[in-house]
């Protein structure tokens, strides 16, 4: 099996080493995907909600040309062997060079870790005990095993965190056989075990957490170099907590602070009275929302009593058309509404083009004996569209090139269903 380097030195950034196999993982479009297994490496493996690492491996042919190779993704199989995920082969016994993309890992050691404290603050302090952890790009997150906790929780949390972090607490790593892990354990001194034999790699945060993991981390809590608790949500199995470290932090805060600048700006107010300008264009908002509409039932029931006046009735039926390319859906099935409502003995067909497809609104009088939307359904279902509704109001679909197709196709619906209603009246 490789020998795992980052057990022994999460810090180390290159490496000297050997290909012992190597093997075909695809072929697409004659350009294949390779993994190399090597003697030892620092490359860590996608592992326990932390993602691989990514860098280069190195190799000199024999004719002294340098061939350099990058890694795309590290990946262990349920063997233990890890495998470096190339685009170009290497052949068994090539001596190779490793190098670590450094920024990626010093990032996920510092979320990694700050995970760690994270979860111990909140499994001491709140009895909130970590059930998953996910290092994502952007930010991470842990589940715990707790419905809700209120905000001044989560700040204590937050400040104690950072309180650990500012004292610089050592940060290492020991090995132990699995009779030991289950003494500590068992003594409460382990947060938690996987259930795998053999030896335990352990990481303690001086004189505060002692926990089993395999991944990289820091030798100090400063390295970790401050943590954010950016939200929470409720999930499934409990509360899911959004955090930011290190640089993640620094990069959170910055665009926070740029986000809230600009927000000021746009309302012509200092920065701290955002949010109650937030809070009172809401309101204003939500009043003028409510006047608009309003104002908008008024015109509807003006524009409703002009229309009806505009058609008479024949053959017992005040039949309504109208294409209207100025009005938006929801005005126009308010319209159809109010007109059906308005005068007996009246069907609104009406059709709003302002969005594509077009919709079609059919409304009928109570005095009218027929189902709108039985009606719509039917007379749409024929031309391999969708529509329906109440008894009284329906509506449906329709493209723009078919609307005078399709409204002839309802309308003649509808004089036929009162006709049929007529006679056996």
């Amino acid at each position: 099996m490789t020998e795992r380097l980052y057990y022994a030195d999460s810090f180390l950034p290159s490496f000297s080493s050997r290909v012992t196999d190597i093997r075909e993982l695809s072929r697409t479009d004659g350009q294949s995907v390779w993994q190399v297994a090597l003697e030892s490496t620092a490359f860590y493996p996608t592992s326990g909600g932390q993602p691989h690492d990514l860098g280069t491996l190195t190799a000199k042919s024999g004719n002294g040309a340098i061939l350099e190779v990058p890694v795309v993704a590290v990946e262990e199989d349920e063997q233990g062997e890890v495998w470096h995920q190339t685009l170009k082969p290497l052949l068994a016994g090539t001596e190779v060079r490793g190098e670590i993309d450094w920024a990626r890992r010093l990032d996920h050691m510092q979320q990694h870790s700050g995970q760690h404290l994270l979860s111990a603050v909140f499994a001491r302090e709140m009895h909130a005990h970590t059930v998953s952890f996910h290092l994502g790009e952007m930010s991470s997150t842990i589940d715990l095993d707790v419905d809700a906790l209120a905000q001044h929780s989560l700040e204590r949390v937050e400040r104690i965190a950072n309180e650990l972090i500012a004292e610089d607490r050592a940060v290492t790593v020991r090995s132990v056989d699995r009779g030991e892990a289950d003494a500590l354990l068992a003594a409460g001194a382990l947060r938690k075990l996987p259930e795998r034999a053999g030896t335990i790699r352990l990481i303690e945060i001086a004189d505060y957490d002692l926990n089993a993991c395999g991944g990289t981390h820091v030798r100090s809590t400063g390295q970790i170099g401050g943590l954010l608790i950016r939200g929470v949500e409720r999930v499934r199995q409990g509360l899911r907590v959004e955090f930011v470290c290190g640089l993640r932090a620094v990069a959170s805060a910055r665009q926070d602070f740029s986000t809230l600048t600009c927000s000021a700006a746009m309302l012509s107010m200092p920065r701290a009275e955002v949010p109650e300008g937030i809070e009172r264009i809401v309101a204003e908002s939500k009043a003028d929302t409510k006047e608009l509409h309003r104002l908008r039932e008024e015109l509807a029931s003006y524009h409703a009593v002009r229309l009806a006046v505009e058609e008479q009735i024949v053959d017992h039926l005040r039949l309504v058309r109208r294409v209207f390319v100025d009005r938006n859906a929801a005005y126009v099935k308010m319209l159809a509404s109010r007109l059906a409502a308005t005068v007996p003995q009246t069907v609104a067909l009406l059709v709003s083009t302002q969005q594509e497809p077009a919709l079609i609104v059919l409304a009928r009088s109570g005095s009218l004996d027929f189902h709108a939307g039985n009606l719509m359904k039917e007379t749409l279902a024929a031309q391999g569209l969708r529509g329906g509704g109440s008894a009284d109001l329906a509506q449906g679909q329709v493209p723009h090139d078919r609307i005078a197709l399709l409204s002839d196709a309802v309308a003649d619906a509808v004089h036929a269903a009162v006709a049929r209603t007529a006679e056996i009246a």
